[in-house]
């Protein structure tokens, strides 16, 4: 069974309806003990920082997240998912996030905002920097559906899966490590492409 985390963020019924298209059990949980039952955890999002994780905090949620990447369960963050994984997010005047990878998350500060409006919404391209079991029969330089003001620059470079270009900015749109892969666009809205990381996710072992 797949474990949606509901943390009170946005966009987890696409998740849900999305897994039930490819027949992959799946269910949308607040509860800790059924993530740790999981065998594998989904970490998806629309929304802010700050609020995700005071809901993080406050549902206790943040032992369970840790513990299944750290039991090596196969994890996916999606979105604000993914950028609350990193140490740090300019949004909402700057806040700590979880520090389960190392790298900041910024605002987009093109310089021409007419050209590069904000939010990045609609579809763009992902260029591969590695490959990866959850990008099994994607072409690189697909384009997936974005929808976000900041983005997420990884410390790591090895972390570096994808990145994609936007307002004067080079970002992280794809980052992973052992069993964790997260993605700032949203494989639910990435029609089939999206749907066959989806796919790959829900059979993966978390090797790499």
């Amino acid at each position: 069974m797949i474990a949606i985390v509901d943390y009170k963020a946005g966009n987890l019924t696409s998740v849900q309806l999305a897994f039930d298209a490819l027949g992959a059990k799946s269910e949308i949980t607040s509860d800790p003990r059924v993530i740790d039952r999981a065998e594998r955890v989904v970490f998806p999002g629309v929304g802010a920082a700050r609020a995700s994780m005071d809901h993080v905090h406050q549902m206790h949620l943040y032992d369970a997240i840790t513990g299944a990447i750290a039991a090596g369960k196969p994890f996916l963050g999606i979105c604000v998912g993914m950028q609350i994984l990193f140490d740090h997010s300019e949004e909402d005047g700057g806040v700590d996030c979880m520090g389960i990878l190392p790298g900041q998350v910024r605002r987009f500060t093109p310089s021409d905002p007419l050209s590069s409006k904000i939010p990045h919404m609609g579809w763009n391209t992902v260029r591969f920097a590695r490959s990866h079991p959850l990008l099994d029969g994607v072409e690189d330089e697909s384009e997936f559906y974005f929808v976000h003001s900041y983005y997420a620059n990884a410390d790591a470079a090895h972390h570096v899966v994808g990145e994609t270009d936007y307002a004067d900015a080079t970002f992280t749109s794809i980052v992973a490590r052992d069993n964790l892969l997260a993605t700032q666009f949203h494989v639910e809205r990435s029609g089939r492409i999206g749907l066959k990381i989806m796919e790959n996710f829900s059979k993966w072992d978390g090797q790499c």
